[in-house]
């Protein structure tokens, strides 16, 4: 392949994209990027107001690239009003794993001498933010705070991803003709085009895969990632409340796996998730799925039931709510929503070669990391 290859790349997330771009800065010169939508696309799992920036992982390499990630959000001017620092807790009951899951993660921020607080129970944590003012996860508490973390204005973010790729050549194509159905391949396993639901073909030398939570309904996965739901909601602050919680830590529940975000300047709303095992979806016919039936996929049409989410991941919203700020526990949400996740058998993200395609790279497994 040189630079004068046609790559098509379907899919203009945070994968797709970031892609593009490292291409284009390589000297590629022909690069095409397509999707249902122009980014930041309405329901990929790179977009919406808030993403967590943080490095605390028990893997090595996960910690290692995260660090090196949050160093380039903290410093960079080009990030000034996209990234946003903030103190993060992670914690949970020792009845669970969070024991062995913090220590393994920090254990990792020492061996790159990152500094982080033990927190010994829900009262040294509420004496540490006392903005918090619930029974959090107690009383088996176990956890800590690192001061060093963040989050990220997401679809800003994308927007600005998108112009770097547009200044460096770049091309989109979006909608019908920019969503694609299926692949046609020779007998030798290379691909030849993309169907769209334009009805044309999209041709090219290299394609590849980050659809996200779409992609296993373009190619099989061979039980390598499953698409879930995780269920986000929102609750709208007033001009006070805004002051009260301007301090607001990201709060992780590992046991329970909700965690929130701080208050968001532009909205004025209060995010909030449960990240779990998810819900999934069978297919349907107007899905145009290429691969089996017995798979889960997000909806084809963007927001298929928009402020939507199942009666039981509400409750859950409201649970997490009632443990670190219970005064909002039963504030009716501003919406609430379902983020499509790719997860994988062991939370890793997948960066290789189809072994049914020779000119398809697929890159994915987000696994809501």
């Amino acid at each position: 392949m040189d630079s004068t290859s046609k790559i098509v790349i379907i899919g203009a997330g945070l994968f797709g994209l970031a892609t593009a771009k490292q291409l284009a800065s390589e000297g590629y010169r022909n690069i095409l990027v397509v999707d249902r939508h122009m980014p930041p696309v309405p329901d990929g799992s790179s977009s919406d107001i808030s993403r967590v920036i943080r490095f605390d992982y028990a893997d090595e390499d996960y910690c290692n690239i995260a660090h090196d990630a949050y160093l380039k959000w903290s410093k960079e001017s080009k990030y000034d009003g996209i990234f946003y620092p903030s103190r993060y807790i992670l914690c949970g009951s020792k009845k669970s794993d969070t024991k062995s899951w913090t220590h393994k993660t920090t254990c990792q921020l020492d061996k790159r001498q990152l500094p982080w607080s033990p927190l010994q129970d829900a009262a040294a944590a509420k004496r540490h933010f006392p903005v918090l003012t619930g029974k959090l996860a107690g009383p088996d508490w176990e956890g800590y705070t690192n001061e060093s973390g963040g989050w990220s204005d997401a679809s800003k973010a994308i927007t600005q991803l998108r112009n770097e790729c547009l200044s460096l050549g770049v091309s989109f194509t979006a909608g019908p003709a920019g969503t694609v159905l299926g692949f046609n391949s020779d007998a030798k396993g290379v691909i030849k085009s993309a169907r769209t639901l334009a009805g044309t073909l999209i041709e090219g030398d290299l394609f590849v895969l980050t659809a996200g939570a779409w992609a296993s309904g373009l190619v099989p996965t061979y039980n390598s990632t499953l698409s879930t739901a995780q269920a986000v909601g929102y609750v709208r602050l007033t001009e006070s409340e805004m002051e009260k919680y301007k301090d607001l830590p990201i709060y992780a529940n590992f046991s329970t796996g909700w965690f929130n975000f701080p208050p968001h300047n532009d909205t004025n709303l209060l995010k909030f998730a449960v990240h779990g095992w998810g819900y999934t979806r069978a297919p349907s016919k107007k899905d145009n799925n290429t691969t089996a039936t017995n798979i889960s996929v997000p909806p084809a049409l963007s927001r298929e039931r928009p402020n939507f989410a199942p009666a039981d991941a509400e409750e859950r919203l409201r649970e997490g709510l009632r443990e670190i700020l219970p005064e909002l526990a039963d504030r009716q949400f501003e919406r609430v929503a379902l983020c499509w996740y790719t997860d994988t058998p062991t939370g890793d993200f997948i960066m290789d070669y189809h072994p049914d395609y020779k000119n398809l790279f697929f890159g994915g497994g987000g696994s809501g990391q």
